[in-house]
């Protein structure tokens, strides 16, 4: 836990830039019944229920030291997709960062040997060298950013029912677009020295 809050607590720096992952799964979901629209005084109708057109995946890449994110719809998250997502974070979105401080949780695909999995070795190798990892600890996902802006975008982006993958990658896609012109910044507060007072329980006791 104290490594994750060091690393937020840590002075800006462009040429390491820090970023937050995590994924969110979604079910696209179907109206079975055309809602009713809103009308004076009352609010959109819709019916309980729906139909299951499948379910979707979301990356969520956020540096936010820059108010900066990039929410990307895929159909799975295999090793294989992680490791393309993070191909593209190194080589598109940040190609002049000397290193990325990437802060994500321990899931058995969030690995070097994924890169590995997907690229040439050579290749692997040279986004594992722009790699500096640190993970949430076991239950610790809280403290990873990325969940901020995850709730963002499935509490007031994705508020409505998406019924197909086409739609839903239009509707990440506009968010994003919307929140990264905003330039929202998360304030971070909670640091090293707050942990030692308010999780004190989680600390070893020694006499």
């Amino acid at each position: 836990m104290e490594d994750i809050l060091d690393v937020y607590s840590a002075n800006y720096d462009e040429k390491r830039v820090l970023v937050c992952m995590d994924e969110v799964p979604r079910q696209l979901i179907g109206e079975t019944r055309k809602p009713i629209p809103m009308g004076q005084g009352k609010a959109v109708c819709y019916d309980t229920e729906y139909t299951r057109n499948g379910t979707c995946v979301i990356f969520m890449f956020s540096a936010p030291l820059r108010g900066w994110r990039r929410a990307e719809v895929t159909e799975q998250r295999t090793r294989l997709d992680w490791a393309g997502q993070i191909k593209k974070l190194l080589t598109v979105d940040f190609p002049h960062a000397e290193k990325i401080v990437l802060v994500m949780d321990n899931l058995n695909t969030h690995t070097i040997g994924s890169l590995y999995a997907a690229f040439p070795p050579e290749e692997a190798s040279r986004y594992r060298s722009k790699l500096e990892i640190h993970y949430t600890p076991k239950h610790g996902s809280w403290l990873n950013i990325a969940e901020i802006e995850n709730n963002v975008l499935v509490n007031h982006g994705l508020s409505k029912r998406v019924p197909t993958l086409q739609q839903m990658k239009k509707e990440v896609s506009a968010w994003n677009k919307s929140r990264n012109k905003s330039a929202n910044k998360i304030n971070w507060r909670f640091t090293t020295d707050n942990a030692r007072i308010k999780l004190k329980r989680l600390y070893p006791l020694f006499e």
